[in-house]
């Protein structure tokens, strides 16, 4: 189906501009509207927008959703209204409580009155092209998604029902949604706390259990007790030396990357920053059953062998497109991996809270910094040399206080050099390196949404200034891998997605070996 196609039956209403005066966002806006006009006092209005949200204001996630069944409208309308609706940032908009510039005026959350109407889209799409290719038609339909603006005059949040089989699912649903309103983590959450088992709807989804390697922060190590001896005291003091190192060096590398370290021109490195190009969001599942045996092999963690099988992937589209065969090149570009600094709150006191009447102490919103994880391009003989590679650069990482820093420096320049100054360096930063970078982990059984079995969920989104964004997505028993790529520069995605099952596969085949001649050992 040809995008332009699907473009005028996307919407059938019309498109404000962002525009705020004199502390309104719009007249349509209501209620709200006359509030922000009274007020005159930030105690009037809500919450702040947070520096990290506004430093994502060109930033959005796309979820896109299958369903095992054709989509019931009615219950569809009636699970929303009775469940995201009701979050305060989803029936919200961003307006501002001063008559100072754009670049340096405060924006707080402000309540609004919330018409499904506006944000349940059921696209018409040209029969022909569904019929002769369903899964093409809703890949065509989510990657028009990127080229259009939202209304800031409305909560940002929308669904858009693509309510037709494919191969992979009876209907689908795109959900888009502004970063603003949150991150990836509190986004899912908020998701996985409007579905149910779908083995017992009366029940929320079984979720994996949180990690036991660390408690508390990296700089409250807790110190022996002197029974431990000498060397254990040394080591204890040693860990805070190398955690000061590592800091030291990874700040220094935060500030080279935004002055003048840019990484090589690749063929993931994006061409034309001047321009926008269109996002093209495709997926695949992996076996997560997979990702946990070489896990298990390996002694790692997950988030090692998804970093590997990336290492794995890029280095055969690069070394297959390229042509080159030289077994000791080896490229070094560097990823922006973006990390939830909020603490880790369960889903089931989420809800709790929500239930309660206390939804607003479930922190939704942006609280973010920023790793820049280096990726190594390069052939190798034996295909774990990639998950140990992995593994070495994401133990270093772990050990520095960078994430936290560049959380720091981003409020800082925000509020310093403002808005504007902000987004420059922030944009800098992301334009000097080569990929986007993350991954979440979702239910370990099947969930309904609004009692619609869930047979897939792939996020991804559009915004930052790179041709490339890779994201991870657990689900049951599926790993999935979400690309976001610019079409221009990466016509053949479905060939990169074949690349990241094709490395797996090698992957899971050394680990077995390695495995066997281990048990013989």
């Amino acid at each position: 189906m040809d995008a332009a196609a699907a473009t005028p039956a996307l919407r059938r209403r019309p498109l404000s501009v962002h525009k705020e005066s004199n502390g309104t966002a719009a007249a349509a806006t209501g209620a709200a509207g006359a509030r922000v006009g009274r007020a005159g006092h930030a105690e009037e209005l809500g919450e702040p927008v947070s520096p990290s949200a506004r430093l994502v204001e060109d930033f959005y996630i796309v979820v896109v959703i299958g369903i095992a069944t054709p989509v019931n409208l009615a219950a569809a309308r009636a699970g929303i209204e009775a469940q995201l609706a009701r979050y305060p940032h989803f029936r919200s908009i961003q307006v501002k409580d001063d008559a100072s510039s754009e670049d340096d005026g405060h924006r707080r959350w402000v309540p609004t009155t919330v018409n499904l109407d506006d944000h349940i889209i059921y696209p018409k799409l040209d029969a022909a092209a569904v019929a002769r290719d369903p899964d093409r038609a809703v890949e065509d339909y989510v990657a028009t998604l990127s080229t259009l603006p939202m209304d800031w005059s409305r909560p940002l949040w929308e669904f858009h029902v693509l309510d037709f089989p494919t191969s992979e699912a009876a209907a689908t649903t795109a959900v888009r949604v502004h970063h603003s309103l949150g991150d990836g983590m509190s986004l899912l959450t908020l998701l996985m706390a409007c579905t149910r088992s779908a083995a017992d709807p009366t029940r929320l989804p079984a979720m994996p259990p949180p990690p036991t390697t660390r408690t508390g922060a990296i700089w409250e190590r807790p110190r022996p007790p002197a029974s431990a001896g000498a060397l254990a005291f040394a080591a204890w003091v040693w860990s805070f030396a190398v955690l000061a190192w590592h800091t030291v060096v990874d700040v220094a590398a935060f500030f080279a990357t935004i002055l003048f370290l840019r990484d090589p021109h690749t063929l993931f490195k994006r061409v034309n920053h001047g321009v926008h190009q269109r996002k093209r969001l495709v997926h695949r599942g992996l076996s997560l059953d997979d990702v946990k045996f070489v896990k298990n092999v390996m002694n790692c963690t997950v988030n090692d062998v998804l970093v590997g099988v990336t290492y794995a992937a890029l280095s055969r589209y690069y070394f297959r497109n390229t042509g080159d065969a030289d077994m000791k090149k080896e490229i070094r570009v560097r990823s922006i991996l973006l990390v939830n600094l909020r603490p880790t709150t369960s889903l089931q006191a989420c809800v709790n809270m929500i239930e309660s009447g206390k939804e607003s102490d479930v922190k939704w919103g942006n609280e973010l910094g920023f790793i820049i994880l280096p990726f190594h391009i390069a052939l190798h003989d034996d295909p774990l040399q990639y998950v140990r590679k992995a593994k070495k650069v994401v133990d270093r990482k772990k050990s520095s206080l960078e994430v936290v820093f560049t959380h720091l420096a981003a409020d800082v320049i925000l509020k310093i050099f403002g808005l504007k100054a902000a987004r420059a360096t922030f944009h800098r930063m992301i334009s000097q390196t080569t990929i986007s970078f993350s991954g979440m982990i979702g239910p370990v059984e099947q969930v309904e949404f609004c009692g619609h079995p869930v047979v897939f969920i792939a996020p991804s989104g559009y915004g930052p200034p790179e041709a490339l964004t890779v994201n991870f997505q657990s689900y049951v028993n599926t790993m999935m891998v979400n690309l976001a790529v610019d079409e221009a520069q990466f016509p053949d995605s479905h060939e990169l997605l074949d690349d990241f099952v094709e490395s797996l596969r090698l992957i899971r085949a050394a680990a077995s070996s390695l495995g066997k001649n281990q048990r013989n050992d």
